[in-house]
């Protein structure tokens, strides 16, 4: 009994001594964000967030016009890198804008985008973001530029959408609203032949790590401006 009763102050210490957004539920997940700083993120290239990158009502929030200085909106990454693991969020936006989440991304003085490096899940809003809503490869959901959702399922702008990205030795499954929107195999003959025929085949390095950095993108806006992000419940469980 009295082993048991010294084990629970123990295990009660360890958890207290963790900071909040390393907090790890019965599924196995730990929080990316404490719900009041950006501790544990940074803008891509650079040592903390970004102007455009704040906290708001316990939420990461993301503004920018099309004057904005590109180091002001520089997309926003993880300190740590990871390499197998189940991703969960929530987002929402403004209408007619559109970013992506991107993983396995590097940082590096040759590198000027992550998505030079890291595939990207698209997100994007339905109502007016013409052609990249309507267009394949290019909805919420897909693998931008190399796999389309087999559905549109992507909610109107306001709205919450929760995604997933999991990433296992190479098999890379996207969820969107419930839904799987891609389910593939990086580095297999068959993938370097999706690649080859995109964009991303003058980007030498583009999905060539097993291990990165997680992004989220600064953003684009299609006419309406300024442009907001919200993401809530940032969640990551690391896989064997």
């Amino acid at each position: 009994m009295i082993r048991a009763h010294v084990k629970a102050i123990v295990l009660a210490c360890c958890i207290a001594a963790l900071p909040a957004h390393a907090a790890t539920d019965e599924a196995g997940f730990t929080s990316l964000f404490d719900g009041k700083t950006l501790t544990g993120w940074h803008s891509f290239g650079q040592k903390g967030a970004a102007k455009g990158w704040t906290v708001v009502d316990g939420m990461i929030h993301f503004q920018r016009n099309r004057k904005a200085d590109a180091q002001d909106v520089a997309d926003l990454v993880t300190d740590k890198e990871y390499e197998n693991f189940h991703l969960k969020l929530e987002w929402k936006m403004t209408p007619c804008a559109d970013a992506g989440i991107m993983f396995n991304v590097q940082e590096s003085p040759k590198y000027h985008q992550t998505w030079e490096t890291g595939p990207e899940m698209q997100i994007a809003d339905l109502v007016c973001t013409k052609p990249d809503s309507y267009t394949l490869y290019e909805r919420s959901g897909d693998l931008f530029d190399l796999i389309s959702s087999d559905i549109e399922n992507v909610r109107e702008a306001g709205n919450w959408n929760a995604v997933e990205i999991i990433v296992d030795h190479g098999h890379v499954r996207f969820i969107q609203n419930g839904h799987t929107t891609v389910d593939t195999t990086l580095w297999t003959p068959e993938w370097n032949a999706l690649v080859a025929k995109t964009k991303f085949a003058k980007m030498p390095d583009f999905a060539r790590f097993h291990k990165g950095h997680i992004a989220l993108q600064g953003g684009e806006d299609k006419g309406v401006e300024p442009i907001t992000f919200v993401y809530r419940n940032l969640r990551i469980k690391e896989l064997p």
